[in-house]
């Protein structure tokens, strides 16, 4: 039987997107989003609620989309692995960085509150160009009328 490294996140952003490009150009989207949970305490009665903090990677057509469309606030939902990196501090001592990363296959990037006055509903895959059969942010200009 195969393993499987997929994490499936429904939260919000904490900030803009950071966009970088890498030497050859490609475009890198970094951001942090929020889940949330929310619960009442058995004994009390009170509302309680738990958050937390992921740091996403985009890559590529996942990026671009990122530094398009994505602000503080907007509601996102995204699919694709975790990856744990170890770097060095500036005082040589070792991290590590738990990111989930959105490239290849399978990576998903869904807007779920698009920016006022640019289109909605769709979404996007590295393996799709805009979700199926949604149309792209903006909809259609086509006004034809289908004589069938």
């Amino acid at each position: 039987m195969a393993d499987l490294n997929k994490v499936c996140l429904l939260g919000r952003l904490g900030a803009d997107p950071e966009i970088r490009s890498t030497q050859s150009g490609e475009k890198v989207a970094t951001f942090r989003m929020a889940t949330s949970e929310q619960w009442k305490a058995k004994d009390t009665g009170e509302k309680k609620e738990r958050t937390e903090w992921h740091t996403i990677v985009a890559w590529g057509p996942l990026a671009k989309l990122a530094e398009a469309y994505l602000r503080k606030g907007n509601r996102v939902h995204i699919e694709g692995p975790q990856r744990t990196r170890k770097w060095q501090d500036q005082n040589g001592n070792d991290r590590w960085s738990t990111e989930v990363v959105l490239s290849g296959f399978g990576a998903r990037l869904d807007i779920i509150d698009w920016p006022e006055g640019v289109g909605g509903g769709a979404s996007r895959g590295q393996d799709d160009a805009y979700g199926g059969d949604q149309l792209p942010p903006g909809g259609s200009n086509y006004d034809d009328e289908i004589p069938f």
